[in-house]
């Protein structure tokens, strides 16, 4: 093994890891976007049930009739 092999054995294996670290990201990302779909999601809800003027608690307490 000659230092060329040594060269080219420690590329492939940054490259491993720049990959996985890509997909890591990538695998991340796709989670925090979903988050925040869910999370606007059900903020427009809200929104929604307010105007509408349904209250979105579980209860009936502090309203007035």
């Amino acid at each position: 093994m000659n230092v060329d092999d040594v060269v080219r054995i420690r590329i492939a294996e940054a490259a491993r890891r720049i990959a996985a670290a890509k997909k890591r990201r990538a695998e991340l990302d796709a989670a925090r976007q979903a988050g925040i779909v869910a999370r606007h999601r059900a903020k427009l809800a809200r929104l929604d049930a307010a105007e509408a003027g349904v209250s979105t608690s579980d209860t009936d307490e502090g309203t007035t009739p």
